[in-house]
This record gives structure tokens, sequence and C-alpha cells, in this order.
């Protein structure tokens, strides 16, 4: 559905502006009017990573007068398969501060805002409300849901993207015209059950393909151009070569922006969402050491079996020296329990701890009382233990 412009357009396009936009400003449907309002908008991108590197490079090089980005991470060398907003110099460097530095390489016309920090319930509600729109490059369900709140919230619309391996999707949402991502998903999926990007991976050139819808969108939103992706689901399958669209309606009973909400004010994100289950916690606790201690005991010859239940493919990347390779899919589905030894303390480890504690669960509802796991997994092995060893 068309929906009218959400900026009014500046003043005036100066002389240097014209010259620079002048491959817009031919095009009847975007023009001196949609020009002059891209230059009057105020987008936030949330996240200066996979998805809003491309979208802040294309929303400057459009003419968006003030972009916003918000983002407290650093620079790290595993980022520059797909963030092409930051290169080889930039690693270490905060990446808020290199995306603008790009930005303004870019185009120097455009206002660039730093906000580097942490979104969180404290602060959302305040940096959202000096800016008409919202780009979510996020890739977690707590600051998502969170996101599209304080936008709902707020009144503001906000153009959503998601990218995992080979797939994207991608949708408007703005609860004055349409539904709002809890209409979509009512409810985060069960901890552990989606891995993130860091543990599933990404094609880096599907952040670009799923980026520039994003950016696209924002365009013809701001400038009332066009059909935006409210109420609709676009789906990108990359292997496939494939889009479609799913119509999403409005609910009626969604607890944020439907008829009778019960959602009023932020809620405890992270509660909500959960990055383990309530299990592997409960399970965790007493049964987790570090890594450091892993290596005493290997050093001292203790009877252990570490088990890494990591997928193979990261297995290849990197590996603690003496662990056996049985990914957490087999101990869900209770094919790896028979393979057990009976006589031997089980330690597991996985990339971080997450997955390896959901096991932990697994291993202690199944009569492996003294099995523990290595918190921080592989990546704190390599921080504590042996530093040469790669990250990923």
């Amino acid at each position: 559905m068309s929906l009218p412009p959400l900026v009014e357009p500046a003043a005036e396009l100066t002389v240097d502006e014209v010259r620079r936009y002048s491959r817009h400003l031919i095009i009847p449907d975007v023009g001196m009017a949609g020009q002059k309002r891209l230059k009057n908008a105020k987008v936030l991108v949330v996240g200066a990573g996979g998805l809003g590197s491309p979208a802040l490079m294309y929303l400057a090089a459009a003419g968006v007068g003030t972009l916003g980005i918000v983002d407290f991470d650093v620079v790290d060398e595993s980022n520059l398969q797909r963030q092409i907003i930051h290169g080889q110099s930039d690693v270490g460097r905060l990446k808020a501060e290199s995306a603008a530095a790009s930005v303004r390489e870019i185009n120097p016309l455009v206002n660039v805002i730093i906000h580097n920090v942490a979104l969180t319930t404290d602060n959302v509600m305040d940096i959202f409300s000096g800016y008409d729109l919202i780009v979510d490059g996020t890739d977690n369900f707590a600051t998502r849901y969170m996101v599209n709140d304080a936008a709902v919230l707020l009144g503001k619309p906000y153009v959503w993207g998601s990218i995992y391996r080979f797939d994207g999707q991608a949708s408007v949402f703005w609860a004055e015209h349409g539904p709002c991502y809890r209409c979509l998903y009512p409810e985060p999926p069960p901890p552990g059950m989606v891995p993130s990007c860091a543990e599933g991976g990404v094609l880096g050139v599907l952040c670009a393909s799923i980026g520039s819808i994003q950016v696209t969108e924002a365009i013809k939103v701001l400038t009332g151009t066009g059909d935006p992706l409210v109420g609709r689901l676009m789906i990108y399958d990359a292997l496939e070569m494939k889009y479609r669209d799913v119509k999403v309606r409005k609910d009626p009973e969604c607890p944020l922006c439907g008829k009778n909400p019960s959602i009023t004010e932020l809620i405890d994100y992270e509660a909500f969402c959960g990055t383990i289950s309530d299990e592997a916690q409960q399970a965790a606790v007493g049964s987790t050491i570090t890594a450091a201690e892993l290596r005493d005991m290997q050093e001292r010859g203790d009877n252990v079996y570490v088990i890494d239940v990591r997928e193979p493919n990261e297995y290849e990347i990197v590996n603690i020296p003496g662990a056996v390779l049985i990914p957490k899919g087999e101990f869900l589905n209770g094919s790896a329990l028979e393979r057990l030894p009976q006589d031997q303390k089980i330690v597991l480890h996985c990339k971080s701890g997450a997955r390896s504690a959901e096991v932990l669960a697994v291993l202690k509802n199944a009569g492996f009382s003294d099995a523990v796991h290595v918190g921080g997994g592989v990546l704190s092995w390599i921080k504590t233990v042996d530093p040469s060893l790669p990250t990923y």
C-alpha cells in the first residue's frame, strides 16, 4: 500500500547537492521533492555490522541528511568478511567511529551522530526519539524485540532485516499502518533453537542483498514512493536465487499494538528471550570449569573425556587438543548417549559455552551427574591457554 511521505522536504538543495544527486533528481518518482525529503530526514542505524555496513553506506550515498550510528563493539578481523564499511586498518577500532569515518568519506554533506553505547532499556527511548526512522541491523532476539517495542511506543516506523547462512528476510514495521514485529513473531524461539550468525555463519554478500533492500525501503518510506514492505515479509533464498513475500496481518490481540495492549513500557528483554534455557542454567551451576582448569586436568593426566559439541566445520577451524567431536544435535536426539564412557569424567565445550550448557543439562538428566562444561568454550581456551590458535 502507498503511504504518505514520512518527512517534510528541506527548503532547498545547494548546487553541490544537485550535482551529487542528479541521478536521483531525474527519476520522476524521486525528483527534487524526494531528494529534499531525504536531506531533511534523520535515520538511525542500529548496528554497524553485516547489515549496518551496506545500509549506512547507501543511506549516506543517497543523501540522507542525518545518520545516527549505534554500536559499542570494536572491529575484529573476522568481521571483515562481510562488514564492508570497515577495513584492515580499522581492526581494534570502535565500530561506530570506523563506520562514521567511512560515511563521511562517502558523503561529507551528511551529518553523522555517533552513539558509542550498548542499546539498553535505559537509553533506547531517548536515542530513538531524535530520529524519524530506524533501520535495524541487530543480530540477537533480545535487541530486536526491544527495537520493535521502543519504535511502537514512540510511533516510529522501522526497517527490519535478518540474515543466516544463505537466507535473508526483510520487512517494514509501522504499527500506525500495519503489523509490528510481535505480530509476526509473538514469542522468541526457545533458547538455543536458532543459532546466531557467530555460531552458524553467514554468506558475506548476503549482507549486501538484505542491507540494500533495507535502504530501498527506508527511501520509499521517507519519500512516500512506491509500496513499502508494510504488512509483507520478504524472504530471500540465495542458494535458489528466489525472492518471495508473505502477507503479515496486524494481530488484533498483539500485546503491544493490538486493541487492548498489555505492554505499555519496555520490559526485561534478556529475561524474555533468554540466552540459554532454565534447565541449562541450573545444570551449569557448580558444574562449570575454566579453560585453564581443563588444561590442568589434562596435564595431570586426570581421567577425563573431553567432548566438543560444535559442528564439524567449526572443529576444522580450531579445536582443543584431545577433544572428541560429537555435535550437539546427537545429544538432543539421544544417539550420542550410548557411546559415552561410564568410567571417565565428561568435560563438554562449544564455542562460547551456551551450547555446551544445553548438552550438560541433557547429560545430567541422563545420569551423568559429575559432567562439567567449560565456561567460555574454545574462545576462552584460545584467550587464556593458547593464544596462537585462530578465533572465528
